[in-house]
């Protein structure tokens, strides 16, 4: 599964460049409730290390780490404090693998469905049960 997602996620950013706008733009015409919560990144600084947590996470799980297991279940505290439940949290994961799928296209591969299927399904698990 590991390398699926691994293929995936470096075929993404190749072809991507900065996913953070397409990942962004995605979540905010689907939950523009969310936008004000990022109102101080004015940057996009914030939005950018969140990503990049998020694609550390889905790789450390994805090779079977526990480590980001357990940032989940502390993050979906930090966000439900925010006014974001966890179902919105688990949300976001889906929105990500939606994005690298579309921006992947004829090169998403069965395999890469099974693993994100797989990575997401524990990812939203944690983030509700969080």
């Amino acid at each position: 599964m590991s390398n699926a997602i691994e293929e995936s996620l470096q075929t993404f950013a190749d072809r991507a460049g900065d996913p953070a706008p397409l990942v962004y733009r995605r979540l905010f015409a689907a939950r523009p409730d969310l936008e004000p919560l990022f109102v101080g990144d004015r940057t996009g600084a914030a939005r950018g290390e969140m990503l990049s947590v998020v694609f550390e996470t889905l790789m450390d799980m994805a090779a079977g780490g526990e480590a980001r297991r357990h940032m989940i279940a502390a993050e979906v505290v930090n966000h439900d404090q925010l006014g974001v439940p966890g179902e919105v949290f688990a949300d976001f994961f889906d929105l990500v693998a939606a994005v690298v799928r579309e921006t992947l296209g004829p090169d998403w591969t069965p395999s890469m469905a099974e693993a994100w299927g797989d990575l997401l399904g524990r990812t939203r698990q944690l983030s509700v049960a969080g």
